[in-house]
């Protein structure tokens, strides 16, 4: 297992003063198969009244309230976790009869099925996922080829699209950033009837980096699918998911994951940073 020591800071900076502000983040993460949570902590500036809880996709969330004015508010979250192999065991031998048997029979499953807004793959994208699946050993392999697929026929390229872009959107460009690529791979899995589902993290961007040393990261985004069992791969780096990946949330697509969503009274508009650090301890 590798010990990542992840710090992630983020806000808002208002070109007014906001009297007051109510938000959810979704920033720590939490343990969960592959990973131990050794500590974890959110710092929230201006000072909120908080509570935390988890949410209906089981990830940790954290309400907070500033009733003060301020002009900027600041989020660091702070955590050490100790990663390891994701490697599943899937069973190749299932067919795809016996998915979509099982897909009725638990509401995670139907629910990752539904296509939402960000998801909905175009006429062109669906016949591309289809001739993968239909020239697959099975569901498991089936995924696995389409995530890939996405993953090579897109760009990542930052810039060319904004945080409300769609999958389709993306796709119509074949260029984006993370969240735009597992979107669309996740609209092309369920357009097979591979339930599908949205993962957040973290991603160390050096396979062998030296410990002790920080390295600059960014928010990170992958897909699941369930043939099975839940499966996990990263398209934009065409990797399996293992110990350099930091879990914190899973859903139907960013919506449900969004690091940090809320309201604000006072303020005209406002302008969101976003630094990621990374440091290997182990």
């Amino acid at each position: 297992m590798k010990r990542l020591r992840v710090k992630h800071i983020t806000g808002f900076r208002y070109t007014g003063e906001a009297n007051a502000s109510y938000n959810e983040a979704r920033m720590l993460p939490t343990s969960t198969e592959g990973q131990i949570v050794l500590t974890c902590q959110l710092e929230i500036h201006p000072g909120a009244q908080q509570y935390t809880y988890t949410d209906y996709w089981g990830t940790q969330v954290t309400a907070f309230e500033v009733l003060s004015p301020h002009r900027e508010l600041t989020l660091s979250a702070s955590s050490l976790i100790e990663v390891g192999d994701r490697t599943h065991g899937a069973p190749h031998d299932i067919g795809w009869d016996e998915v979509a048997a099982i897909a009725l029979t638990r509401t995670e499953y139907m629910e990752q099925l539904a296509q939402s807004a960000r998801t909905e793959p175009d006429a062109g994208l669906a016949a591309l996922a289809r001739s993968i699946a239909d020239s697959a050993s099975g569901p498991c392999d089936a995924g696995e080829a389409i995530a890939r697929a996405v993953g090579e026929a897109m760009e990542y390229v930052q810039g060319v699209t904004a945080v409300s872009t769609s999958g389709a959107e993306a796709w119509e460009q074949r260029r984006g950033v993370c969240q735009d690529i597992a979107h669309v791979a996740i609209g092309a899995l369920r357009s097979v009837g591979l339930p599908a589902r949205y993962v957040s993290g973290y991603l160390h961007p050096e396979p062998d980096a030296e410990i002790g040393r920080t390295v600059t990261g960014e928010s990170h985004a992958w897909v699941e699918w369930f043939c099975g069992e839940w499966t996990g791969f990263d398209p934009t780096n065409q990797i399996a998911i293992g110990d350099r990946h930091v879990l914190v949330g899973r859903g139907r697509d960013y919506d449900d994951v969004a690091p940090i969503r809320g309201v604000y009274a006072g303020a005209g508009s406002s302008q969101t940073f976003v630094t990621v650090e990374i440091t290997r301890e182990g």
